[in-house]
């Protein structure tokens, strides 16, 4: 798949399906959890994908930036269902997911024009390096 987008109002739309994607994986890893503290991290992890929407949408309406040939198939994850997945594959396609969307958000900050603009999309990447540790790090314990 290759798809190219010439705005940024277009990336950022990708970019908030996204997240309510992650949010909806993350919401639905919370029921598969056993670990209590797994549970709420994951909880938690689904709220803060609900807040970078909401900070994508800001952005969306302050924007209307040109930008060419951003390809956006570099950021679609791929295959698998997650309600077929045991627990450490579900920790490894939310790692993988997590790494999309922080190569996207360094990615789209490197084309939009404004210094805001870059700040709030390295502020989420960050926020989603945050994210994978947490999968990584959950997952470490699994195979120790």
């Amino acid at each position: 798949m290759q798809e190219k987008v010439e705005s940024v109002n277009e990336i950022l739309e990708f970019a908030i399906s996204r997240e309510v994607e992650a949010s909806q994986l993350y919401t639905y890893m919370a029921k598969r959890m056993i670990d209590p503290e797994m549970r709420n991290v994951c909880r938690e992890f689904a709220k803060e994908e609900l807040e970078h929407k909401a900070k994508l949408e800001l952005e969306l309406m302050k924007l209307g930036e040109l930008v060419t040939d951003f390809d956006i198939s570099n950021y679609v994850t791929g295959a698998g269902e997650p309600m077929e997945m045991d627990y450490e594959e579900l920790l490894i396609f939310a790692m993988n997911k997590e790494e999309v969307s922080i190569n996207l958000y360094h990615d789209l900050a490197e084309v939009v024009r404004t210094e805001q603009s870059r700040g709030v999309l390295l502020a989420l990447a960050r926020e989603e390096v945050e994210h994978r540790q947490r999968f990584e790090i959950e997952y470490r314990s699994l195979r120790a």
